[in-house]
């Protein structure tokens, strides 16, 4: 789940790039197309303008007839309203005098907007013409001195412009629509196959935590083997330490016992002393107290281990027919409840010792029968473990709430009668407690008491 969601941020990342680039590049070609359109059109009209300037620049007819209109070779200033015009204006008389193309009709065109170019004076820009239309204009003030003052106009329909870009524009976004969905096949193979090694890893850890291997297997990509290795190096150097310090714990409690034997032996030897009779009553405590400890930080070495599944079916079954041969004489019926399907994630060992004391415990204090259930769970939201719920009950005399509490207490026993330290229900809790799961007391419908545990399930 997680290598997913890597893998879709670095695709919406990648998306989004690839997006905002295409983006940004196609207005980037889109305004330099334009450019590039509008100083072909204005090349085109300045010719224009500059035939006329030189039609105008001619000397009239010493006849004293009618100038013939200049020919620019262009159908499009014959035609009316076609949006290609041409304009002559004399400024130099009282009454300015007009020459115009055939396709202005009776109109005018207005003055071109924005500053004249230092080159040669001409005014450029966008203007509404007749019927209006959008054309684009280009102007020059020409002074012939004596000759006069003439304003020289061409006009060209900027639809032209706008059909070319548009045409432009439309092709540019089939184009960058199609590398678009090209990059972005790319991105999803290359993060696919990119992050395959990652997920390999992921897998092979969730194996190794449910205890079907124990390192990480195969063969990596350069970049990733450092981290399978060193994974690989940091499994080994956890099992290491677990056997270190179970051997640590095995060595101290050889150690403590011989001590604690000998003072036991010579206290018993003198049972009328009062001193023997204390020293062999704290000797017997520390025995308890150390045992108690002992177990628990050996326990810890085992939860802290890395792969460990236990089939919980065998261990309880094992654990009924030993408490039925245990309690023979007093005819106990114990039946067990539990699905094939059921793991224990953690040391065989642990399980045994806690489902051990429980079911010891619920056999003491039963009648005649003891009910062990093993109830599977899945995890309740993703991210967490699933569990199983291990429940044995028994038809005993059952305890009161002050009493259940009293009896998790370690070294506490409600009856003196009964045989025991008074530990085991507190190692159950311990232990229980470093897997990450925990021990309730209640109870039972069979009217005595219901031990339930709950632990790490697969």
């Amino acid at each position: 789940m997680r290598a997913n969601s890597l893998a879709m941020r670095l695709f919406l990342t990648a998306a989004a790039w690839i997006a905002a680039i295409l983006l940004i590049t196609g207005i980037v070609l889109s305004s330099l197309y334009r450019e590039a359109v509008e100083r072909a059109f204005d090349r085109r009209l300045d010719v224009y303008l500059k035939t006329l300037v030189a039609d105008v620049a001619a000397p009239e007819d010493p006849s004293g007839g009618e100038r013939t209109p200049p020919s620019l070779g262009e159908p499009l200033f014959e035609l009316p309203l076609s949006g290609w015009y041409w304009q002559i204006t004399r400024l130099d008389g009282q009454q300015p005098e007009l020459r115009a193309s055939r396709s202005l009709w009776d109109g005018a065109l207005p003055r071109a907007p924005g500053q004249a170019s230092e080159v040669d004076g001409t005014r450029q820009g966008y203007v509404r013409g007749p019927d209006d239309q959008r054309l684009r204009l280009a102007e020059r003030m020409i002074d012939f001195g004596d000759e006069g003052r003439y304003l020289i106009a061409v006009a060209g329909d900027a639809a032209e412009i706008d059909e070319e870009i548009a045409a432009f524009d439309w092709w540019l976004m089939i184009t960058f629509f199609t590398l678009g969905l090209v990059l972005l096949a790319t991105t999803t193979f290359q993060v696919r196959f990119g992050l395959a090694p990652l997920k390999r890893i992921s897998e092979s850890l969730a194996a190794i935590r449910s205890g079907s291997a124990e390192r990480l297997e195969g063969d990596f990509p350069e970049e990733i083997a450092p981290l399978a290795r060193e994974t690989n190096a940091l499994i080994e150097a956890n099992r290491e330490i677990v056997d270190r310090a179970r051997t640590h714990v095995g060595n101290l409690a050889h150690a403590l016992k011989t001590p604690l034997s000998v003072m036991m032996n010579e206290a018993s030897a003198r049972p009328q002393d009062p001193l023997a009779a204390k020293v062999r009553e704290q000797a017997e405590i520390m025995r308890d107290q150390v045992a108690h400890h002992l177990e628990r930080a050996r326990a810890a070495a085992r939860a802290s281990a890395v792969g460990s599944v236990t089939d919980v079916v065998p261990v309880v079954a094992a654990l009924a027919r030993t408490m039925e041969k245990i309690h023979r004489n007093r005819d106990l019926a114990i039946d067990v409840s539990a699905p094939q399907h059921a793991r224990f994630r953690g040391e065989q060992q642990d399980l045994e010792e806690m489902v051990g004391n429980l079911v010891d415990n619920a056999c003491k204090w039963a009648q005649s029968r003891v009910l062990v259930q093993v109830l599977p769970e899945r995890a309740p939201s993703v991210g967490e473990i699933p569990r199983v719920r291990i429940v044995v009950d028994d038809d005993g005399p059952g305890l009161s709430p002050g009493e259940r509490e009293q009896a998790s207490r370690r070294g506490q026993r409600l009856d003196e009668t009964k045989p025991g330290s008074g530990l085991g229900l507190s190692i159950v809790t311990d232990l229980s407690s470093l897997y990450g799961g925990g021990l309730t007391l209640g109870t039972a419908p069979l009217g005595g008491l219901r031990a339930e545990l709950v632990l790490p399930g697969v």
